[in-house]
């Protein structure tokens, strides 16, 4: 797909709700496109994880937009999905503790905090492209992108997915509670009431997205309809 046209560096990005499997389809994606990658979620967890281990709080504005400038981030396509490095290393399983989770939720949340995160964000986008994988890529972040996906799967089947891979990986205890089912699908529902109707940057399909809706395909499949958007928008035209 090398022959892809675009005035600059184009941009794709895949928004969705937490679960969709953005962040596999973007990997996949950029492989196969030899594009750069963004994972807009890891920028905010590796924020809130350099504040924990800072001792900054979520209510402190100026120490934690301060921090946002000074992040080394990058990012790159992984088999199974973005890695992270922050310094030029690999972060690895931090950025999934239940700490930094927490606090990227509040730490997104703060207008000044995800102001000053989108020059970084922006600045990912470069020859010869860009995946952009989050939930507002495609509103707010590269409103101008040439081609948008909203990635989506009913709340029962991203449950479902997630259990099977806390199972797969052994990872059915959670503070030596079990993890069901009914309790991935309960979070997964207030999770995305919150992503939906909070007052910045809510988690909705741009005008102009695509929304594909992955409940009743294979991650193949995804990828392939997903490529083929790349190359109807961005394919020479005779």
């Amino acid at each position: 797909m090398s022959d892809l046209q675009s005035a600059g560096a184009p941009v794709l990005t895949i928004d969705g709700p937490s679960g969709a499997g953005k962040g596999t389809v973007s990997s996949r994606v950029a492989r196969a496109l030899g594009w750069n990658v963004l994972d807009s979620g890891a920028v905010y967890r590796t924020v809130s994880l350099a504040a924990l281990q800072r001792g900054l709080s979520a209510d402190d504005e100026g120490a934690l937009v301060e921090l946002c400038r000074d992040l080394r981030l990058a990012f790159r396509a992984g088999e199974e999905g973005i890695e992270v490095l922050l310094d030029d290393r690999p972060v690895g399983d931090a950025l999934r503790a239940e700490q930094v989770g927490v606090m990227s939720s509040q730490v997104a949340a703060v207008p000044a905090v995800r102001e000053a995160l989108l020059d970084l964000q922006r600045s990912f986008q470069a020859a010869p492209g860009l995946v952009a994988d989050g939930r507002d890529m495609g509103t707010v972040v590269f409103p101008d992108a040439e081609v948008k996906v909203f990635l989506d799967a009913s709340v029962a089947e991203r449950a479902r997915r997630r259990y099977q891979q806390l199972k797969d990986k052994g990872q059915l205890k959670d503070k030596g509670e079990d993890v069901t089912f009914d309790r991935l699908f309960r979070d997964l529902e207030d999770r995305d009431r919150r992503d939906r109707e909070r007052s910045v940057s809510p988690t909705i399909p741009a005008d102009d997205a695509v929304v594909v809706d992955s409940t009743r395909m294979t991650l193949d499949e995804v990828v392939d309809r997903v490529e083929e958007l790349v190359r109807q928008r961005l394919q020479p035209t005779g």
